[in-house]
Protein backbone atom coordinates (compact mmCIF):
# COMPACT_ATOMS: atom_id res chain seq x y z
CA UNK A 1 0.00 0.00 0.00
CA UNK A 2 1.34 3.48 -1.37
CA UNK A 3 2.39 5.82 2.11
CA UNK A 4 -0.62 8.45 0.36
CA UNK A 5 -3.12 5.79 0.66
CA UNK A 6 -2.42 4.87 4.30
CA UNK A 7 -2.45 9.06 4.77
CA UNK A 8 -5.42 9.15 3.42
CA UNK A 9 -6.88 6.07 5.19
CA UNK A 10 -5.47 7.86 8.38
CA UNK A 11 -7.64 10.85 7.84
CA UNK A 12 -10.76 9.04 7.01
CA UNK A 13 -10.76 7.02 10.63
CA UNK A 14 -9.40 10.15 12.28
CA UNK A 15 -12.29 12.00 10.95
CA UNK A 16 -14.73 8.90 11.62
CA UNK A 17 -12.94 9.06 15.45
CA UNK A 18 -14.19 12.03 15.68
CA UNK A 19 -17.55 12.13 14.82
CA UNK A 20 -18.41 8.95 17.32
CA UNK A 21 -16.68 10.95 19.75
CA UNK A 22 -18.72 13.52 19.35
CA UNK A 23 -21.51 11.47 19.38
CA UNK A 24 -20.44 9.94 22.63
CA UNK A 25 -19.86 13.69 24.28
CA UNK A 26 -23.63 14.24 22.88
CA UNK A 27 -25.03 11.71 24.43
CA UNK A 28 -23.49 11.81 27.95
CA UNK A 29 -24.27 15.55 27.52
CA UNK A 30 -28.20 14.63 26.94
CA UNK A 31 -28.24 11.84 30.00
CA UNK A 32 -26.47 13.95 32.52
CA UNK A 33 -29.39 17.11 31.86
CA UNK A 34 -32.61 14.73 31.73
CA UNK A 35 -34.26 16.31 34.50
CA UNK A 36 -33.67 14.68 38.37
CA UNK A 37 -36.35 11.81 39.37
CA UNK A 38 -37.33 13.47 42.75
CA UNK A 39 -38.57 16.37 43.84
CA UNK A 40 -39.70 18.19 47.14
CA UNK A 41 -42.08 20.28 47.44
CA UNK A 42 -43.08 22.92 50.84
CA UNK A 43 -46.45 22.93 51.18
CA UNK A 44 -47.83 23.79 54.56
CA UNK A 45 -49.59 21.88 58.06
CA UNK A 46 -49.68 18.45 57.57
CA UNK A 47 -53.56 17.97 57.18
CA UNK A 48 -54.31 21.27 55.81
CA UNK A 49 -55.53 22.78 52.65
CA UNK A 50 -52.22 23.08 51.06
CA UNK A 51 -50.72 20.15 52.54
CA UNK A 52 -53.91 17.88 50.43
CA UNK A 53 -52.99 19.67 47.28
CA UNK A 54 -49.61 18.43 47.91
CA UNK A 55 -50.66 15.21 47.65
CA UNK A 56 -52.56 15.63 44.52
CA UNK A 57 -49.47 17.18 42.83
CA UNK A 58 -47.88 13.86 44.05
CA UNK A 59 -50.12 11.53 42.84
CA UNK A 60 -50.16 13.17 39.18
CA UNK A 61 -46.49 13.45 38.96
CA UNK A 62 -46.18 9.85 40.55
CA UNK A 63 -47.73 9.07 36.94
CA UNK A 64 -44.71 10.23 35.05
CA UNK A 65 -42.44 8.80 37.23
CA UNK A 66 -41.44 11.99 39.08
CA UNK A 67 -41.34 11.04 43.08
CA UNK A 68 -42.45 14.20 44.60
CA UNK A 69 -41.92 14.24 48.66
CA UNK A 70 -43.77 16.80 50.68
CA UNK A 71 -42.40 18.91 52.79
CA UNK A 72 -44.78 19.88 55.92
CA UNK A 73 -44.22 23.37 57.25
CA UNK A 74 -45.84 26.12 59.43
CA UNK A 75 -47.11 27.78 56.38
CA UNK A 76 -46.02 30.48 54.01
CA UNK A 77 -42.79 32.09 55.10
CA UNK A 78 -41.74 28.71 56.23
CA UNK A 79 -42.10 27.60 52.65
CA UNK A 80 -40.18 30.56 51.41
CA UNK A 81 -37.15 29.85 53.94
CA UNK A 82 -37.14 26.54 52.44
CA UNK A 83 -37.16 27.78 49.19
CA UNK A 84 -34.63 30.49 49.38
CA UNK A 85 -31.64 27.82 51.56
CA UNK A 86 -29.41 26.42 49.11
CA UNK A 87 -28.94 23.70 51.34
CA UNK A 88 -32.31 22.30 51.20
CA UNK A 89 -33.51 19.91 48.94
CA UNK A 90 -37.13 22.09 48.53
CA UNK A 91 -37.31 23.41 44.92
CA UNK A 92 -41.20 23.87 45.00
CA UNK A 93 -43.67 25.48 46.95
CA UNK A 94 -46.76 27.48 47.89
CA UNK A 95 -46.35 30.97 48.78
CA UNK A 96 -48.55 32.88 49.65
CA UNK A 97 -49.28 36.86 48.03
CA UNK A 98 -47.84 39.92 49.74
CA UNK A 99 -44.63 37.74 51.34
CA UNK A 100 -41.81 38.52 49.68
CA UNK A 101 -40.78 40.37 46.64
CA UNK A 102 -38.09 39.72 43.73
CA UNK A 103 -35.41 41.81 45.08
CA UNK A 104 -35.83 39.38 48.01
CA UNK A 105 -35.84 36.62 46.74
CA UNK A 106 -34.05 37.21 43.12
CA UNK A 107 -33.05 33.12 42.63
CA UNK A 108 -36.81 32.14 42.56
CA UNK A 109 -39.56 32.17 39.84
CA UNK A 110 -43.23 32.01 40.11
CA UNK A 111 -45.62 29.61 37.89
CA UNK A 112 -47.92 31.45 38.23
CA UNK A 113 -51.33 31.87 40.38
CA UNK A 114 -52.88 28.98 41.73
CA UNK A 115 -55.90 29.61 43.97
CA UNK A 116 -57.22 32.12 46.31
CA UNK A 117 -56.63 31.88 50.37
CA UNK A 118 -59.29 34.07 52.08
CA UNK A 119 -58.67 35.18 55.27
CA UNK A 120 -61.04 33.86 57.96
CA UNK A 121 -62.09 36.00 60.54
CA UNK A 122 -64.43 33.56 63.34
CA UNK A 123 -65.25 34.01 66.53
CA UNK A 124 -67.74 33.03 69.20
CA UNK A 125 -71.19 33.77 69.00
CA UNK A 126 -72.44 36.56 70.93
CA UNK A 127 -69.50 38.92 71.50
CA UNK A 128 -70.10 40.70 68.79
CA UNK A 129 -69.07 42.11 65.26
CA UNK A 130 -66.83 44.61 64.01
CA UNK A 131 -63.45 45.74 65.94
CA UNK A 132 -64.73 46.35 69.02
CA UNK A 133 -66.65 42.99 69.25
CA UNK A 134 -62.71 41.81 69.95
CA UNK A 135 -62.00 44.27 72.74
CA UNK A 136 -60.48 42.47 75.78
CA UNK A 137 -61.05 38.98 74.22
CA UNK A 138 -58.71 36.32 73.44
CA UNK A 139 -57.57 36.05 69.55
CA UNK A 140 -55.17 33.82 67.23
CA UNK A 141 -53.42 34.71 64.98
CA UNK A 142 -51.38 32.00 63.59
CA UNK A 143 -48.23 30.34 64.42
CA UNK A 144 -44.59 32.10 63.23
CA UNK A 145 -43.76 31.17 59.72
CA UNK A 146 -47.39 30.86 58.31
CA UNK A 147 -48.04 33.68 55.92
CA UNK A 148 -51.82 33.83 57.47
CA UNK A 149 -50.20 35.39 60.75
CA UNK A 150 -48.06 37.51 58.73
CA UNK A 151 -51.69 39.21 56.87
CA UNK A 152 -53.38 38.99 60.90
CA UNK A 153 -50.70 41.15 61.53
CA UNK A 154 -51.17 43.74 59.01
CA UNK A 155 -55.01 43.62 59.77
CA UNK A 156 -54.33 44.33 63.18
CA UNK A 157 -51.76 47.22 62.69
CA UNK A 158 -53.99 48.98 60.49
CA UNK A 159 -57.10 48.39 62.56
CA UNK A 160 -55.18 49.04 65.73
CA UNK A 161 -56.90 45.67 67.11
CA UNK A 162 -53.51 45.43 68.90
CA UNK A 163 -54.70 47.99 71.55
CA UNK A 164 -57.91 46.51 72.40
CA UNK A 165 -57.13 43.13 72.13
CA UNK A 166 -56.95 41.31 75.09
CA UNK A 167 -54.89 38.27 74.50
CA UNK A 168 -52.69 37.31 71.46
CA UNK A 169 -52.22 33.69 70.72
CA UNK A 170 -50.49 31.69 67.42
CA UNK A 171 -52.76 28.70 67.51
CA UNK A 172 -51.66 26.59 63.91
CA UNK A 173 -55.64 26.45 62.34
CA UNK A 174 -56.62 23.04 63.48
CA UNK A 175 -55.41 23.71 67.25
CA UNK A 176 -57.11 27.85 66.93
CA UNK A 177 -60.73 25.50 65.60
CA UNK A 178 -60.58 23.25 68.13
CA UNK A 179 -59.89 26.19 70.98
CA UNK A 180 -62.33 28.42 69.30
CA UNK A 181 -65.06 25.65 69.32
CA UNK A 182 -64.23 24.86 72.86
CA UNK A 183 -64.26 28.62 74.82
CA UNK A 184 -61.02 28.49 75.08
CA UNK A 185 -60.02 31.02 72.79
CA UNK A 186 -63.02 33.74 70.95
CA UNK A 187 -61.76 34.50 67.71
CA UNK A 188 -59.27 33.36 64.85
CA UNK A 189 -58.11 34.37 62.38
CA UNK A 190 -57.47 31.64 59.13
CA UNK A 191 -55.60 31.53 56.44
CA UNK A 192 -56.80 28.35 54.00
CA UNK A 193 -58.85 27.28 50.75
CA UNK A 194 -62.39 27.39 51.12
CA UNK A 195 -61.98 23.75 50.97
CA UNK A 196 -59.83 23.19 53.90
CA UNK A 197 -61.27 20.76 56.57
CA UNK A 198 -60.54 23.48 59.47
CA UNK A 199 -62.78 26.45 57.42
CA UNK A 200 -65.26 23.96 56.91
CA UNK A 201 -65.73 22.15 60.48
CA UNK A 202 -66.12 26.24 61.51
CA UNK A 203 -68.47 27.26 58.99
CA UNK A 204 -70.68 24.36 60.54
CA UNK A 205 -70.17 24.29 63.96
CA UNK A 206 -72.51 25.13 66.47
CA UNK A 207 -72.45 29.14 68.50
CA UNK A 208 -69.40 30.10 65.79
CA UNK A 209 -69.85 32.81 63.61
CA UNK A 210 -68.22 34.29 60.55
CA UNK A 211 -66.85 37.80 60.63
CA UNK A 212 -67.10 40.46 57.51
CA UNK A 213 -63.98 42.31 56.78
CA UNK A 214 -64.67 45.58 57.03
CA UNK A 215 -63.40 48.84 55.02
CA UNK A 216 -62.43 45.64 52.23
CA UNK A 217 -62.09 48.03 49.25
CA UNK A 218 -59.53 50.16 51.40
CA UNK A 219 -57.50 47.21 52.28
CA UNK A 220 -57.45 46.14 48.15
CA UNK A 221 -56.29 49.39 47.97
CA UNK A 222 -53.33 49.67 49.86
CA UNK A 223 -52.27 46.49 49.10
CA UNK A 224 -53.02 45.59 45.75
CA UNK A 225 -51.93 41.46 46.39
CA UNK A 226 -55.33 41.78 48.35
CA UNK A 227 -58.64 40.89 46.47
CA UNK A 228 -62.00 41.20 47.85
CA UNK A 229 -64.06 37.76 47.87
CA UNK A 230 -68.01 37.40 48.36
CA UNK A 231 -69.08 34.35 50.62
CA UNK A 232 -72.78 34.50 49.03
CA UNK A 233 -75.72 34.53 52.07
CA UNK A 234 -77.38 30.62 52.68
CA UNK A 235 -73.89 28.95 50.51
CA UNK A 236 -73.00 27.27 54.25
CA UNK A 237 -76.48 25.67 54.62
CA UNK A 238 -79.72 27.39 52.29
CA UNK A 239 -82.11 25.87 54.63
CA UNK A 240 -80.93 27.67 57.40
CA UNK A 241 -79.47 30.46 55.37
CA UNK A 242 -76.27 30.58 56.61
CA UNK A 243 -74.51 32.75 57.03
CA UNK A 244 -78.27 35.01 56.97
CA UNK A 245 -75.85 37.57 54.62
CA UNK A 246 -73.09 38.18 52.59
CA UNK A 247 -69.46 37.90 54.09
CA UNK A 248 -66.83 39.70 52.33
CA UNK A 249 -63.26 38.21 53.03
CA UNK A 250 -60.41 39.55 52.18
CA UNK A 251 -57.65 37.26 49.73
CA UNK A 252 -54.26 37.02 48.52
CA UNK A 253 -53.57 34.51 45.93
CA UNK A 254 -51.08 31.73 46.31
CA UNK A 255 -48.24 31.04 43.96
CA UNK A 256 -46.64 28.26 42.58
CA UNK A 257 -43.02 28.91 43.59
CA UNK A 258 -40.26 27.19 42.15
CA UNK A 259 -36.37 28.17 42.22
CA UNK A 260 -34.99 29.86 39.07
CA UNK A 261 -32.96 26.82 38.31
CA UNK A 262 -35.63 23.94 38.49
CA UNK A 263 -35.71 21.93 35.25
CA UNK A 264 -37.74 23.14 32.77
CA UNK A 265 -39.02 19.43 31.98
CA UNK A 266 -40.32 19.35 35.87
CA UNK A 267 -42.00 23.13 35.78
CA UNK A 268 -43.44 21.94 32.54
CA UNK A 269 -44.79 19.00 34.89
CA UNK A 270 -46.28 20.82 37.74
CA UNK A 271 -47.92 23.40 35.58
CA UNK A 272 -49.51 20.48 33.67
CA UNK A 273 -50.78 19.35 37.27
CA UNK A 274 -51.42 22.72 38.21
CA UNK A 275 -54.01 23.11 35.10
CA UNK A 276 -55.63 19.49 36.34
CA UNK A 277 -55.89 20.62 40.15
CA UNK A 278 -56.65 24.45 39.77
CA UNK A 279 -58.99 24.78 36.03
CA UNK A 280 -62.22 23.54 37.78
CA UNK A 281 -64.77 25.58 39.23
CA UNK A 282 -65.12 26.62 42.52
CA UNK A 283 -66.82 28.56 45.77
CA UNK A 284 -64.80 31.61 44.47
CA UNK A 285 -63.66 31.28 40.72
CA UNK A 286 -64.85 30.48 37.50
CA UNK A 287 -63.73 27.42 35.41
CA UNK A 288 -60.20 27.81 33.94
CA UNK A 289 -59.55 31.17 36.29
CA UNK A 290 -56.92 28.85 37.48
CA UNK A 291 -54.00 28.35 37.31
CA UNK A 292 -53.16 31.98 35.75
CA UNK A 293 -50.19 34.07 34.31
CA UNK A 294 -49.87 36.28 37.10
CA UNK A 295 -46.76 37.43 38.84
CA UNK A 296 -47.73 38.88 42.05
CA UNK A 297 -44.54 38.48 44.01
CA UNK A 298 -42.30 36.54 41.66
CA UNK A 299 -41.37 36.81 38.11
CA UNK A 300 -43.31 34.34 36.05
CA UNK A 301 -40.21 31.72 34.49
CA UNK A 302 -39.77 31.88 30.94
CA UNK A 303 -41.10 28.01 30.85
CA UNK A 304 -44.34 29.32 32.48
CA UNK A 305 -44.53 32.12 30.34
CA UNK A 306 -44.67 30.14 26.82
CA UNK A 307 -46.87 27.35 28.78
CA UNK A 308 -49.54 30.39 29.01
CA UNK A 309 -48.99 31.42 25.64
CA UNK A 310 -48.51 28.56 23.51
CA UNK A 311 -49.77 24.96 25.90
CA UNK A 312 -47.28 22.47 26.83
CA UNK A 313 -44.61 21.09 24.76
CA UNK A 314 -45.68 19.84 21.55
CA UNK A 315 -44.38 16.57 21.87
CA UNK A 316 -45.78 15.92 25.52
CA UNK A 317 -49.17 15.67 23.83
CA UNK A 318 -47.97 12.65 22.26
CA UNK A 319 -45.33 11.45 24.19
CA UNK A 320 -45.03 9.89 27.67
CA UNK A 321 -43.24 12.65 29.48
CA UNK A 322 -39.87 10.81 29.61
CA UNK A 323 -40.12 9.77 26.37
CA UNK A 324 -40.96 13.16 25.11
CA UNK A 325 -38.30 15.33 27.64
CA UNK A 326 -36.05 12.78 25.80
CA UNK A 327 -37.01 13.49 21.65
CA UNK A 328 -36.65 16.83 22.96
CA UNK A 329 -33.12 16.79 24.30
CA UNK A 330 -31.76 14.83 21.16
CA UNK A 331 -33.31 17.45 18.81
CA UNK A 332 -32.12 20.62 20.75
CA UNK A 333 -28.28 18.75 20.56
CA UNK A 334 -28.30 17.04 17.12
CA UNK A 335 -30.17 19.58 15.06
CA UNK A 336 -27.60 22.22 15.72
CA UNK A 337 -24.93 19.51 15.96
CA UNK A 338 -25.65 18.26 12.67
CA UNK A 339 -26.22 21.59 11.09
CA UNK A 340 -22.81 22.49 12.51
CA UNK A 341 -21.21 19.02 10.97
CA UNK A 342 -22.75 18.50 8.37
CA UNK A 343 -20.75 21.45 6.38
CA UNK A 344 -17.63 20.53 8.13
CA UNK A 345 -17.98 16.69 6.46
CA UNK A 346 -18.47 18.02 3.03
CA UNK A 347 -15.82 20.09 3.27
CA UNK A 348 -13.50 17.46 4.61
CA UNK A 349 -12.53 15.67 1.52
CA UNK A 350 -12.78 18.68 -0.48
CA UNK A 351 -9.82 20.07 1.77
CA UNK A 352 -7.89 16.58 1.29
CA UNK A 353 -8.34 16.73 -2.29
CA UNK A 354 -6.98 20.28 -2.97
CA UNK A 355 -4.01 19.59 -0.65
CA UNK A 356 -2.83 16.51 -3.06
CA UNK A 357 -3.70 18.48 -6.08
CA UNK A 358 -1.32 21.23 -4.69
CA UNK A 359 1.26 18.75 -3.89
CA UNK A 360 0.63 17.96 -7.95
CA UNK A 361 0.41 21.68 -9.01
CA UNK A 362 3.36 22.91 -7.58
CA UNK A 363 5.71 20.65 -9.77
CA UNK A 364 3.30 21.38 -12.76
CA UNK A 365 4.97 25.48 -11.60
CA UNK A 366 8.03 24.41 -11.90
CA UNK A 367 7.72 22.98 -15.31
CA UNK A 368 6.07 26.15 -16.62
CA UNK A 369 8.85 28.04 -14.79
CA UNK A 370 10.98 25.49 -17.35
CA UNK A 371 9.06 26.46 -20.49
CA UNK A 372 9.35 30.06 -19.39
CA UNK A 373 13.00 29.95 -19.57
CA UNK A 374 12.95 28.25 -23.01
CA UNK A 375 10.48 31.21 -24.71
CA UNK A 376 12.59 34.00 -22.83
CA UNK A 377 16.26 33.04 -24.02
CA UNK A 378 15.92 31.03 -27.13
CA UNK A 379 18.52 29.18 -29.05
CA UNK A 380 21.23 30.84 -26.25
CA UNK A 381 19.24 28.22 -23.64
CA UNK A 382 21.66 26.40 -21.40
CA UNK A 383 19.97 22.92 -22.34
CA UNK A 384 22.03 20.72 -20.21
CA UNK A 385 20.77 22.66 -16.86
CA UNK A 386 17.24 22.75 -17.82
CA UNK A 387 17.49 19.02 -18.27
CA UNK A 388 19.02 19.25 -14.90
CA UNK A 389 16.04 20.49 -13.46
CA UNK A 390 13.68 18.47 -15.15
CA UNK A 391 15.29 15.42 -13.63
CA UNK A 392 15.03 16.78 -10.26
CA UNK A 393 11.75 17.15 -11.12
CA UNK A 394 10.76 13.76 -12.47
CA UNK A 395 12.50 12.58 -9.40
CA UNK A 396 10.35 14.44 -6.94
CA UNK A 397 7.37 13.17 -9.26
CA UNK A 398 8.37 9.47 -8.95
CA UNK A 399 8.56 9.89 -4.75
CA UNK A 400 5.59 11.77 -4.59
CA UNK A 401 3.04 9.89 -2.29
CA UNK A 402 -0.32 10.02 -3.15
CA UNK A 403 -3.58 7.80 -2.29
CA UNK A 404 -4.09 5.69 -6.06
CA UNK A 405 -6.75 7.68 -7.19
CA UNK A 406 -4.37 10.60 -7.85
CA UNK A 407 -2.24 7.85 -9.99
CA UNK A 408 -3.50 9.19 -13.22
CA UNK A 409 -2.42 12.92 -12.47
CA UNK A 410 0.84 11.77 -11.89
CA UNK A 411 0.96 10.00 -15.27
CA UNK A 412 0.12 12.97 -16.90
CA UNK A 413 2.23 15.44 -14.92
CA UNK A 414 5.37 13.00 -15.91
CA UNK A 415 4.02 12.99 -19.58
CA UNK A 416 4.26 16.73 -19.52
CA UNK A 417 7.66 16.60 -18.00
CA UNK A 418 8.67 13.77 -21.39
CA UNK A 419 6.87 17.21 -23.70
CA UNK A 420 9.30 19.48 -21.99
CA UNK A 421 12.74 17.42 -22.53
CA UNK A 422 11.37 16.54 -26.36
CA UNK A 423 11.04 20.37 -27.64
CA UNK A 424 14.64 20.85 -25.29
CA UNK A 425 16.22 17.94 -27.28
CA UNK A 426 14.66 19.67 -30.59
CA UNK A 427 16.31 22.87 -29.28
CA UNK A 428 20.12 21.39 -29.66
Amino acid sequence: MMIGDYAHRIWRYAAIAATVAIFFGASWFIVATLPPRELVMATGAEGGANYELGIRYRDILAKDGVKLQLQPTAGSLANLRYLLDPTSRVSVGFIQGGTTTRKEAPKLESLGTVFYEPLWLFRRAGIGEGVQGLRGRRLSIGPEGSGGRALAQRVIERTRLDSIVGELSGFPPQAAAEKLIAGDIDAAFIVTAWESPVVQSLLHATGIELSSAQRADAFVAIYPYLHKLILPAGVIDLLTNRPPNDVVLLAPKASLAVRADLHPALQYLLLNAAVEIHSPPGIFQKAGEFPAAEAIDLPLSQEAQRFYKTGRPFLQGYLPFWAATLVEKLLVVFVPLAALLFPAFKLLPQSYDWMMQLRIRRLYDEIRSIESEMEAQGVKIDVSALNTKLDLIDQRANHLQLPNVYASSLYTLRGHIDLVRTRLAAMT
